[in-house]
C-alpha cells in the first residue's frame, strides 16, 4: 500500500512534518530520559499554542537549548535567558524559557537520587502503555485522572508548564497512552511496540 494511502489520525493531516511527526513518532513508546525531558518541555513551550508551531521549531530548540541536556539548562542564569528571548526560532515567552531552567533543575533532582526520569513517569501507568480505542478524534479526552496524577506529582516535585492538558499531551507523545484512531494505521503498530519492551 502506497504511503499516501494509509488512512491516518485526522489532526496530521497537512504538511509532511506533520505526517512524519505521527507516523514516525507520536504514540511510539519512549523510556530514554533525556528524550522524555526533551518532550516535557517541548509540550511546555507549546501551551497555548498549536503542536505544529513547536515541530516547526524543534530543531531551533535543540540548538538554542544545548540539545536538550539538561545539565547545562539548569545552569541557565539571566544572561542566557535573555539571549533566549531574542532568538526567534524558539517561542520568546519569558515564563516558559525560565521554567526549562525549572525544570531541568527538577529532573536533576530526580535523577541525582538514583532514579531513572522514565521510571519515575512511566510509573503512572504501571510502566505499560494504556491501550485506548478511539473511533473518533472527538473521542480522545484533553486529560484524564492519569494525567491529573502526572501533573499533581510534577508540581509537588517542582516542575512548571506540566498542568494535566500538557501531561495528557505528553503521555500520548510519548506512547504511555495509544490515541491513534483504531482506524489509523499506527494504532496496531504501536499496540504491538508496547509488548516488545
Amino acid at each position: 500500500m502506497a504511503t499516501t494511502e494509509l488512512q491516518r489520525c485526522g489532526w496530521c493531516q497537512g504538511e509532511q512534518l506533520y505526517r512524519d511527526y505521527h507516523d514516525q513518532v507520536w504514540g511510539l513508546p519512549e523510556f530514554n530520559d533525556q528524550m522524555l525531558f526533551e518532550f516535557l518541555l517541548l509540550e511546555g513551550a507549546q501551551a497555548g499554542l498549536s503542536w505544529i508551531t513547536i515541530l516547526r521549531k524543534r530543531e531551533h530548540y535543540r540548538q538554542a537549548f544545548d540539545g536538550f541536556d539538561p545539565v547545562a539548562i539548569a545552569d541557565y542564569g539571566d544572561v542566557k535567558q535573555a539571549e533566549l528571548l531574542q532568538n526567534p526560532g524558539i517561542i520568546r515567552n519569558r515564563l516558559k524559557i525560565a521554567s526549562a531552567s525549572i525544570n531541568a533543575r527538577s529532573y536533576l533532582h530526580i535523577v541525582n537520587k538514583g532514579r531513572s526520569f522514565a521510571d519515575y513517569l512511566w510509573d503512572f501507568v504501571d510502566g505499560t502503555p494504556v491501550q485506548n480505542h478511539y473511533v473518533s478524534l472527538a473521542d480522545v479526552p484533553a486529560n484524564t485522572p492519569t494525567s491529573d496524577a502526572m501533573s499533581k506529582r510534577l508540581k509537588a516535585d517542582g516542575f512548571k508548564f506540566v498542568g494535566t492538558t500538557i501531561c495528557y499531551a505528553f503521555m500520548q507523545a510519548t506512547g504511555m497512552v495509544n490515541d491513534h484512531l483504531l482506524s489509523c494505521y499506527r494504532h496496531e503498530q504501536c499496540a504491538a511496540a508496547s509488548t516488545q519492551g
